[in-house]
């Protein structure tokens, strides 16, 4: 559904008219467009919200060109003006293009114009709107929106900013650092009487409110932002900490129904205030710890930990809520085309800084947000991204971008200890802040449910909240009052928020709870609602044991604070790598920074709390916004990839794993901000090197300008982006990449490479060494020469360059691999050949599967008229049933294009076996192939389905190939050949006794001298 990001209307247009030469463009009255193409069809089946990219450049991207409207790009260190003419110009013509494209389609119901970070609207269409808009020209992509979630005092110590000559006393003490620094925060919204938002004294001494200076932050250059008014929310509570404040929620219209976003919102979320004002904590708590007031003292059940302060505690805050909560706080939630009006409107603003501690893609670098970030981060903004929270499970991280910054979270070495003493003297230490209670009776949680409730349920203390029956809105308990009023309660933890499960003992009548991991994950201290320790699986089973005794008591003792806790670790739930985007030439996440158990401010609309303790890559995300609005304080001309290379380059390894699995953790390392303050080199990139990266990671980059980059000098090989980081996914043999350095040191230095780790691949990097002047850049290069690494697994080691002062680190992650054979080739019958790369010395042997002849049967479906597929319903579908036998190598069903009429069909596959679906191809065209390795033996049930016909019906052919593990005498592949670690082998293929127009599928096989399939290819012959 993403077409080409960057190419043409029917040509290669102009990148940047100053940089690319005028051979590779179009007239210059394009040149307001950045080489967007209207490329391949997209289908869509519902009604509802889309997302539109338009190919001329957003407002920080325009360079000029067209007749009449001046540039509108700000110069380097500026920002953009919405109120000027030019600006105001330049928008309006993108809005009035937006209006144009809708009209065309016959479509008006406009949600947002974006204009700023990205050219593009968001609309309510119909299947056939949406379609009709991905094939107009001048539309690069069509997506539909999408919900996401969040990612849910001590830091600034545990991270030095405080030590005597760290980065807050290089800015002249917390009192100044981050001094003007705008940090927008993309959230749930804000309670602005939080103390850490509380207003600031003017240079006199003067306290803001008053009238003189109330509206002082008005005049901060620079910022355009405004505080808007809404339920319980007024521009008033505005101040100069807190200089921006809106709301964005068009996508909850019910248009359907004829509400409005607020009505709809009224209706399903009644409790959430519509403003800017925040009921989850979310975006409270991610703005205190970014930017929040230095030496607040905490309240309440938070006092013991005394005050805390943000990372950049003079920075401006400026919330842009486009979350929603749900009722009990267990999340928030967003649609893409909120988030990106968000983003949109705080580059307009003119923040510094973007705080995303939001859920996104893990796989798509041209996604909505992405790409708006990319604008931004073109403008000078520094981008920090959550990375997910889905760990443990390798290669979940998300926020693929290079241009942003994407934050994994960690332990700290603060944290509340704790311990239960039970009946028979023996005592279990574990995360707490409780005050104590008991000596009182002792339950597991299995033996106190209520008649009839689900015992895994009760197991995990679920709450009234946490339970609906039958109607949503009555929710019923599982424990049993008659069994745990005044006692302590034994809980397995997961599933529900783990405060959630103490309300249930609290609702229950029980007076603390005991609760215990299984499988074994973090301890964490959370403020309950009855006295808590967190324990770990064996304690756990231990107390359970003890529990199921007659008589069994328990006592929770007082907790204390510690700060001597083994830190930083990986939090157990911080998504990690390999990243999915990419091929494995990207690493990410780029750095860890504190995540778990963080103390800030959060609104008390729910639980009543003025601060509390929060864990998510969503709390260490705000730590790195935080620490990069200190680092552009302190370097205000510094590009946010400057920015993200010192923190990355600065950094030092967490405390667990080992390799590549500590880097996949980690990325580069835990933040060191002071270190990061002065890094010696930096790794800068820009816009052109960005869209090189595409070029060589999407199909959103259209060759022509992709070739107009590389004619510049660029390289399209994802492992040659020029960030702090080298992987490679797929190492065969060798491989050498390029980056370049740039001092930003105060003097002339010399640096020599050094290489850790990297066991059993040869690194050699050339030049080991070098002189640099301050401001100038060097080239250098890695080679990596696989030698006795294990194939297909991940190497880790580090890079780092050293001056005898700095030490600039540079993570390194590598996979080599046996062979890189194209997964399909495709040939006439006389015969062809083709490349393969392999990464081993020895020998390769050949093998043939098939070749076989299609099963073709000719077919016809009807249109369907409801355009939506239902495996229940016959209408415009045509089934039929093939009986697949064991041990296949390879099935494929399905039907092409060129084999069906009338032109300009769109037909789709649906493939089932045993009732469930198994298969589809449904991608807006119809080459539409289901391909299944070793199939299961079965029958398997393929629906073809009439998605648009273009007349009452569509004649076809089905095809189906089975692909058995033998060969069948008509392919003939190479003999066994001697082959080399990096080499390359031409592989021709010769096929006899072929019959003529029939289409033929085989495989080619490749084997080590071991005798082990390490590759195949997919041969159609036609």
């Amino acid at each position: 559904m993403n077409r080409r990001l960057f190419t043409a209307f029917g040509a290669v247009l102009l990148i940047l008219a100053s940089t690319l030469p005028m051979s590779v463009g179009a007239a210059s009255g394009k040149a307001g467009n950045l080489g967007f193409d209207a490329g391949q069809k997209t289908n869509f089946r519902k009604t509802g919200i889309y997302i539109v990219q338009l190919a001329d450049r957003p407002v920080v991207a325009y360079e000029g060109g067209i007749k009449g409207l001046a540039a509108t790009k700000p110069a380097k260190g500026s920002k953009i003006d919405p109120t000027s003419s030019g600006v105001s110009k330049y928008a309006s013509y993108l809005s009035g293009k937006h209006d144009a494209a809708l009209a065309a389609v016959g479509a008006g119901h406009k949600l947002y114009s974006y204009v700023y970070s990205y050219n593009g609207f968001a609309a309510l269409l119909t299947p056939a709107q949406a379609n009709s808009l991905s094939a107009l020209d001048g539309v690069v992509s069509v997506n539909r929106d999408a919900l996401h979630d969040v990612d849910t005092s001590s830091t600034p110590s545990f991270l030095g900013l405080d030590a005597p000559g760290g980065l807050w006393d290089q800015l002249g003490g917390f009192g100044h650092a981050g001094e003007d620094v705008v940090i927008g925060v993309v959230d749930s919204g804000i309670w602005p009487e939080a103390l850490s938002f509380s207003d600031r004294v003017d240079a006199s001494g003067a306290p803001s409110n008053a009238p003189s200076a109330k509206r002082a932050y008005q005049q901060l250059p620079g910022w355009h932002g405004k505080c808007t008014n809404g339920e319980a929310f007024s521009a008033t509570n505005c101040n100069q900490k807190l200089i921006g404040a809106q709301y964005f929620n068009a996508a909850w219209a019910d248009v359907a129904h004829g509400l409005t976003a607020n009505e709809t919102l009224n209706r399903d979320r009644p409790w959430e205030f519509l403003s800017p004002r925040d009921y989850n904590s979310h975006g409270t708590h991610t703005s205190s710890t970014a930017g929040g007031n230095h030496g607040v003292a905490a309240t309440g059940p938070a006092a013991v930990f005394g005050t805390i302060s943000g990372m950049a505690p003079r920075a401006r805050i400026a919330m842009y809520k486009a979350l929603w909560s749900t009722q009990d706080g267990a999340t928030a939630s967003g649609f893409t085309s909120d988030l990106v009006a968000a983003i949109d409107q705080s580059v307009a603003d003119g923040v510094d800084v973007i705080n995303y501690s939001i859920s996104g893609t893990s796989t798509n670098f041209a996604d909505p947000v992405e790409i708006s970030f990319l604008f931004a981060a073109d403008a000078g903004i520094f981008v920090a991204e959550s990375a997910g929270n889905s760990g443990p499970t390798v290669g979940t991280v998300a926020h693929p971008g290079p241009w942003t910054t994407t934050v994994a979270a960690g332990t700290h070495n603060r944290n509340g200890a704790g311990s239960v003493t039970l009946g028979n003297g023996v005592t279990y230490f574990g995360a707490s802040v409780a005050t104590p209670v008991g000596p009182v009776p002792l339950i597991d949680s299995t033996a106190a449910g209520l008649p009839g409730a689900d015992p895994t349920k009760v197991d995990l203390c679920y709450g009234a909240g946490n339970n609906p029956v039958g109607d949503p809105g009555v929710p019923t308990p599982v424990l049993d009052p008659a069994k745990v009023a005044g006692k302590i309660v034994i809980c397995h933890r997961g599933v529900i928020a783990r405060v959630d499960k103490s309300k249930a003992v609290l609702e229950a009548g029980g007076v603390g709870m005991i609760m215990y991991n299984s499988p074994d994950s973090s301890l964490n201290a959370d403020f309950h609602y009855v006295p808590t320790v967190h324990v770990d699986m064996a304690s756990g089973l231990a107390i359970k044991a003890y529990a199921a005794t007659a008589g069994a008591t328990a006592t929770i003792n007082e907790a204390e604070i510690v700060f001597d806790v083994a830190a930083p670790v990986t939090a157990s739930f911080s998504s990690r790598g390999p990243l999915a985007a990419g091929g494995g030439d990207l690493l990410k996440p780029d750095i860890i920074a504190p995540g778990q158990d963080i103390l800030a401010s959060v609104s008390p609309a729910i639980a009543g709390r003025n601060f509390d303790l929060l864990s998510g890559t969503s709390m260490s995300s705000p730590h790195a916004a935080g620490l990069g609005a200190l680092l552009k304080d302190l370097h205000p001309n510094w590009s946010p990839m400057a920015v993200k290379s010192a923190l990355m380059t600065s950094a030092y390894d967490v405390l667990d794993g080992s390799g590549a699995t500590k880097i996949f953790r980690q990325g580069a390392g835990h933040v060191a901000p002071n270190g990061a303050a002065d890094p010696g080199l930096v790794y800068d990139s820009g816009f052109l090197d960005w869209l090189a990266f595409l070029c060589g990671t999407t199909s959103a980059v259209g060759p022509g300008t992709c070739a107009a980059l590389v004619g510049l000098g660029f390289s399209t090989d994802a492992s040659d982006f020029n960030g702090a980081s080298i992987a490679i996914g797929d190492l065969v043999g060798s491989q050498t990449v390029h980056r370049t350095v740039t001092n930003v040191g105060s003097s002339t230095a010399t640096y020599t490479a050094s290489v850790s780790g990297m066991a059993g691949i040869t690194t050699t990097v050339s030049p080991s060494s070098f002189t640099l002047n301050p401001g100038d850049s060097q080239g250098y290069t890695v080679t990596f020469f696989r030698t006795t690494a294990a194939l297909s697994a991940y190497t880790g080691g580090q890079l780092t360059w050293s001056d005898g002062t700095h030490n600039v680190r540079s993570p390194l992650v590598i996979k080599p691999v046996a062979i890189a054979a194209a997964a399909e080739v495709s040939g006439a019958p006389s015969g062809f050949s083709y490349n393969i790369k392999t990464g081993y010395d020895g020998t390769l042997t050949f093998g043939a599967r098939g070749l076989v002849a299609a099963n073709a049967s000719a077919q016809t479906v009807a249109q369907d008229p409801n355009q939506s597929f239902n495996v229940n319903d016959p209408t415009g579908t045509v089934k039929v049933d093939f009986v697949v036998p064991a041990g296949l190598s390879l099935l494929r069903l399905g039907i092409a294009e060129s084999d069906i009429t009338p032109s300009g069909t769109d037909l789709d596959v649906y493939v089932y076996r045993g009732g469930a679906q198994v298969g589809a191809a449904s991608d807006g065209d119809s080459n539409e192939m289901v391909t299944f390795v070793a199939p299961v033996a079965g029958t398997y049930s393929i629906y073809i389905h009439g998605f648009f016909t273009n007349g009452p019906s569509a004649d076809f052919t089905l095809f189906e190939w089975e692909v058995p593990t033998t060969s069948a005498g008509n392919m003939t592949v190479p003999a066994p050949t001697a082959v080399t670690n990096g080499g390359t082998v031409a592989v021709p293929l010769s096929f006899t006794g072929l019959a003529a127009d029939t289409w033929y599928l085989g495989q080619v096989t490749y084997e080590n001298p071991a005798g082990t399939v390490i590759g195949s290819t997919i041969v159609n012959v036609r």
